[in-house]
This record gives structure tokens, C-alpha cells and sequence, in this order.
């Protein structure tokens, strides 16, 4: 009888359920020189606000779509608390005429406490890489238009997450800043700006570079997962994000000495001292996840955004809005 007992209970301890490690779950930590990697492709539908930028292009109430979004997202598990990863955005906007890189960051993530109850609390901090290209765009009459969504400027994250599993459920909340640091690492097309006739007379290059000022931001938010059964799972979250308003503290290149246009430059650079284009976003996302095999799972996605623009903010919306779907493989 003691042996038919042990039998059972040896046996029911293998059929229980076994789920394999969830890249969706958001305390997920790769064990040691265990690899994994977030593959995304989204399509984004929007439609511009009236701020004063977008009145001034006759953008106000335009529709962008589709807006392609990429994404990529690799780990490494140096050891069972601490990760390296890097993460990298694309877009592509061809109603705007906008690509490039709008997310770079490579760091470490390390698992300062964790109990056997099921809370765990990391921290970590990356490297921001909005430099590797250099800001692009034109100044006109019209204002500034952007040709990529990258600032120009390096910097760095540092952030935190809290949270605790019961069961089956997870819920986690985080928090990070981000701080950039200004430099001249852009290029503005001038030609159709208030100093075309300076460009046109050959007294100023038809494209200038500005210094730009430093910034502060910040990012927090909730992520909730339920683990459904050991293939299905779903997923929901709400993060705010905060982004500064840009300024120019100066022209980077150099002109000529001439009393009329230093004056010409002196007077554009009162205007986007401050150039009052900062915005918030308040983002709900949705998720449902399939574990195809213990190394690979598909998820679909969905994002809504509502957010609130300064009035000379290129990024406000009315209605904006984003679907895909995401592989994750675990090497």
C-alpha cells in the first residue's frame, strides 16, 4: 500500500503542469547563458491633433496610416540575476515622410531580491542611443518638420521594477527616468526658412547645425499576466511616459560676421529657445500568447494611445492606435 502510495504521488508530481518559461511574463529573468530574443512587427493607425504645429503644416485631423513599427529585443543571462539586453525601434511613415530609429537602448537588468513566495524586485540602467543617427529636418515658414524620430542626443536610463506572482497571475510596476544630454548632433535643412536669402546669396550653408538642450523624462507604469493553462496566457498593461519639451541653446555652426544676419539668427534662435513641443502619453496595451514549443511562443498585441501635446508638438493625436504581432524564442 506505501509503495502504490509513493507511485501516485511520484506520478502526479510529473503530469502536473510544467509551463516553460514565459518571455511574456513580466518578472521574466533568462537563467544563465540562456539566450532569448522578442521579434515585433505592428502597424500603427493615426490621426493627428490641432496643436499649432499641425495647423501651421495643414496637418490638423490627417490620417497617417499604415505606420510600420519594428522592434527587437535580445537577453543574456549572465547569470541567474543579472541580464545584459539591447533594444532596438523602427519606423516608417511614408504619409509623412518619417523613418528611422526611435528606440535604442543596450544595458544590464539585475534581480537585487527574490523570494520563494513570489516577489522579486530588479533594477537596472542602459545606455539611451538616440545619437547613433543625428537628428534631420528642415526649418520653414511653417515651423520644423522631422525626416527621422531620432533627437540626436545620448543618454541613459535608469529605472526599477517591482513584483509578485500568485499562482498563476503576476502584476508588476515600474518606473524609470530617462536623461539626455545636449549636443550638435543635427542637421536642418535652412533653405526655406526666414534665412533663405542668406542661403540663396551663398552667406549661410543651407543647412546649420544647433546645440540642443539637455533633457529629463521619465516612464512608469502596471503590467498584469495571467498564465491560463501551459500554452495560453494574456497580458495587459497602462504606462505613462513623459517627454520634455526640446530647446536650442545656440547656433553649433559658424557664420559670418556680418551685423544682418547675426541679427537674422539672433531672431530665430528666440524662437525655438524653448520650443514648447513636449507631450505625455498614456499607453493601454493588450496581449495573447501561444507556446507553440517550450523554446517558441507567438503573441498578438494591441495599443492604444491617448496623450496630451504642448502646442508645438508634432506628436499629439486624436486618435492613435497599433496591432501586431510578436515571436519569442528562448536559445
Amino acid at each position: 500500500m506505501k509503495k502504490t502510495l509513493k507511485a501516485a504521488v511520484a506520478l502526479s508530481v510529473l503530469t502536473a503542469p510544467a509551463y516553460a518559461a514565459n518571455l511574456e511574463n513580466p518578472l521574466y529573468m533568462p537563467k544563465q547563458n540562456e539566450m532569448y530574443s522578442k521579434t515585433s512587427v505592428g502597424a500603427m493607425y493615426k490621426v493627428a491633433d490641432d496643436t499649432t504645429a499641425m495647423v501651421n503644416k495643414e496637418h490638423d485631423g490627417a490620417t497617417e496610416f499604415p505606420i510600420w513599427r519594428l522592434h527587437e529585443e535580445l537577453g543574456y543571462g549572465i547569470t541567474d540575476r543579472l541580464e545584459a539586453y539591447a533594444k532596438v525601434g523602427y519606423t516608417h511613415d511614408d504619409d509623412i515622410a518619417r523613418k528611422g530609429m526611435h528606440q535604442g537602448r543596450v544595458g544590464l537588468k539585475y534581480r537585487a531580491f527574490e523570494t520563494t513566495d513570489g516577489f522579486a524586485w530588479d533594477i537596472y540602467a542602459d545606455a539611451h542611443l538616440g545619437g547613433v543617427s543625428g537628428m534631420t529636418g528642415s526649418y520653414g515658414l511653417n515651423g520644423f518638420t522631422y525626416d527621422n524620430y531620432s533627437n540626436g542626443r545620448w543618454g541613459f536610463h535608469a529605472g526599477t521594477q517591482v513584483g509578485k506572482t500568485w499562482s498563476k497571475f503576476t502584476g508588476a510596476a515600474f518606473f524609470e527616468v530617462l536623461q539626455t544630454f545636449g549636443n550638435d548632433n543635427n542637421e536642418i535643412d535652412i533653405s526655406k526658412s526666414a534665412l533663405a536669402a542668406y542661403v540663396n546669396m551663398g552667406a549661410l550653408p543651407d543647412e546649420i547645425s544647433v546645440d540642443l538642450k539637455s533633457t529629463t523624462e521619465f516612464n512608469a507604469g502596471l503590467k498584469t499576466f495571467y498564465q491560463i493553462d501551459d500554452r495560453w496566457s494574456v497580458g495587459a498593461g497602462f504606462t505613462f511616459k513623459h517627454h520634455e519639451d526640446n530647446g536650442v541653446e545656440g547656433l553649433a555652426t559658424s557664420v559670418p560676421n556680418n551685423p544682418y544676419i547675426l541679427g537674422a539668427v539672433s531672431q530665430l534662435e528666440k524662437q525655438v529657445k524653448d520650443m514648447n513641443d513636449g507631450f505625455d502619453e498614456y499607453i493601454i496595451s493588450l496581449s495573447g500568447s501561444y507556446q507553440l514549443t517550450d523554446a517558441t511562443q507567438v503573441t498578438l498585441y494591441g495599443e492604444y494611445t491617448f496623450d496630451d501635446a504642448h502646442q508645438m508638438s508634432q506628436n499629439g493625436t486624436d486618435v492613435k492606435a497599433e496591432i501586431g504581432a510578436r515571436v519569442n524564442v528562448v536559445f
